[in-house]
């Protein structure tokens, strides 16, 4: 085939293919929020097999890329119709799994925006204005959180846990130095965290070469924070035992229960020994934009660095991860090489606008304009009004199941963050039956039967856990509800709905 016909093959006219597909397929979009609005749409499909997708999505055809679509627009609509039906629906107010909900009309609009530039954030010369809107609205959010330093800012990672995995890096990098060339070098890295906190932490120690070893997890009290004291301790024995402290990590917001860890207290313990002092504010730490709710943030300008992720709280579009830092310059202290091919030191008075160099990537999107958009469309009360609805109607499902019989909440009243935890068990109507005296299997039974026929019915989608306190106690009290309470359309009817569905279908297993 000559060049010429090739060409003639891949030309075509993107303007009209752009209205013949992009359009339909955005009215498809547009009436499943509709009807989702209206109470006609549910929550999406339960597949007992997951296999069952490929005849379903038609991927068990061994000629699909055989057959283009291009040219054929109302065949491409059609895939895209079937993968939109066959997904989970987080626009349905009853989707309570994760710690993130749907996102919203701006939303969709940033990610809309971010495919047509289909750019790289990477060097200032091919992402000018997104560049700049990544320092602007780093430098924003980390005066939220007290960095007010004139260098304060942050960067944009794929997610809380490369978040996190870069403040490690970067602690070691900072601290250390030598380190950068020489590697680990036999220091005997320790790094501290809570039990409650986000397995990132260990991995991030696997993928550093320190080992999961290296990590110490501290116990917490009745209310899921750090023991600050025992963490002292930990750290005494690490030095006495010829290792090196490096790095605490404190949870603003822990992925079961939702609890916040002393931040004042563990800043000095880690002043007094020389620690990097990091806050996984992955889920909660967006409760900063809530009058009421920062307080649990209390001393997070005294950390070294903060993740906190607007794709969940917020409901921006995933994924959206700051890494946030009183100083930006360690970003390039930590992890810039002489790479003068890509990096053309585009700089004004020590200010970097190659943002990669700041990365130990090079590749990466532009996120920072998905919360930027947001935030401009919400404002900053929109979005302090979306965290205290979310607060307040969590509170409200954590007063009410409190004094309904079958229930046992774990969670606190008010609760430190969105997700509610609670046992239920029809047995534990009976006013001769305590919590303690039914089996955890089978608390653990009745929870995953509620929970899958929630999903079946449609109207709802929760999930459930182990209890995270029971490898230290030895006891097993099986696996409980823990329902998120994060998109601003569930309101007091939603939730009365939930309880009454738990009831009845806990019914069939008396």
């Amino acid at each position: 085939m000559t060049f010429e016909k090739i060409q003639s093959n891949l030309e075509s006219n993107r303007a009209q293919e752009l209205e013949d597909i992009i359009l339909p397929a955005i009215q498809k979009i547009v009436e499943q929020v509709r009807d989702t609005d209206a109470g006609k749409a549910d929550i999406g499909p339960r597949f007992e097999n997951p296999k069952e997708l490929y005849s379903i999505l038609k991927l068990d055809d061994p000629k699909i890329f055989d057959k283009p679509l291009q040219g054929k627009p109302n065949d491409v609509v059609a895939v895209f119709d079937s993968i939109l039906k066959n997904s989970v629906n987080t626009w349905h107010p009853g989707f309570m799994d994760k710690l993130y909900a749907s996102t919203n009309p701006i939303g969709l609009l940033s990610d809309i925006l971010l495919s047509t530039l289909n750019t790289n954030s990477h060097v200032f010369t091919v992402s000018p204005a997104l560049t700049i809107i990544e320092r602007f609205v780093s430098r924003k959010y980390a005066n939220l959180f007290g960095f007010t330093d004139a260098n304060a800012g942050g960067l944009t990672f794929s997610g809380g846990s490369w978040s996190n995995i870069t403040s490690l890096h970067m602690a070691r990098s900072i601290l250390f130095p030598e380190t950068k060339l020489s590697g680990n070098s036999n220091k005997n890295f320790v790094v501290f965290t809570s039990v409650h906190s986000h397995y990132s932490v260990e991995k991030a120690c696997i993928l550093l070469g320190l080992g999961a070893d290296a990590m110490v997890k501290i116990p917490v009290d009745s209310n899921g924070r750090m023991k600050v004291d025992i963490l002292e301790n930990k750290i005494v024995e690490a030095i006495n035992s010829g290792k090196t402290p490096l790095y605490i990590n404190g949870t603003a917001g822990t992925t079961v229960f939702g609890s916040y860890d002393p931040f004042e207290e563990i800043s000095v313990v880690a002043k007094k020994y020389k620690l990097w002092f990091h806050i996984d504010g992955s889920w909660g730490g967006n409760s900063i934009f809530s009058e009421t709710k920062r307080k649990y943030l209390k001393g997070s300008h005294l950390a070294d660095s903060i993740t906190s992720n607007p794709h969940k709280m917020l409901g921006v579009p995933t994924t959206c991860s700051f890494l946030l830092v009183p100083n930006e310059r360690v970003f390039q202290q930590a992890n810039s090489l002489a790479a003068p091919y890509l990096f053309h030191n585009t700089r004004e008075e020590d200010e970097n606008f190659d943002l990669a160099d700041g990365t130990m990537g090079c590749g990466r999107r532009a996120d920072s304009l998905k919360f930027y958009l947001g935030w401009l469309y919400y404002g900053t009360e929109g979005y302090a009004k979306r965290v205290d609805h979310a607060y307040a109607i969590g509170e409200y499902f954590a007063k009410k199941i409190n004094k309904i019989p079958g229930f046992h909440l774990i969670s606190d009243i008010p609760p430190p963050c969105l997700q509610i935890c609670f046992y239920y068990n029809p047995k534990l109507k009976s006013e001769t039956l305590k919590f303690e005296d039914i089996e955890g299997s089978d608390y653990t039974k009745t929870t995953r039967y509620i929970a899958t026929k929630l999903h079946s019915t449609g109207k709802f989608l929760v999930d459930y856990a182990p209890n995270p306190d029971d490898a230290l106690t030895g006891n097993n009290r099986g696996e409980f509800f823990r329902v998120v309470f994060n998109s601003p359309i569930i309101n007091s009817d939603i939730i009365d709905n939930l309880i009454d569905d738990i009831i009845n279908i806990g019914s069939e297993l008396q």
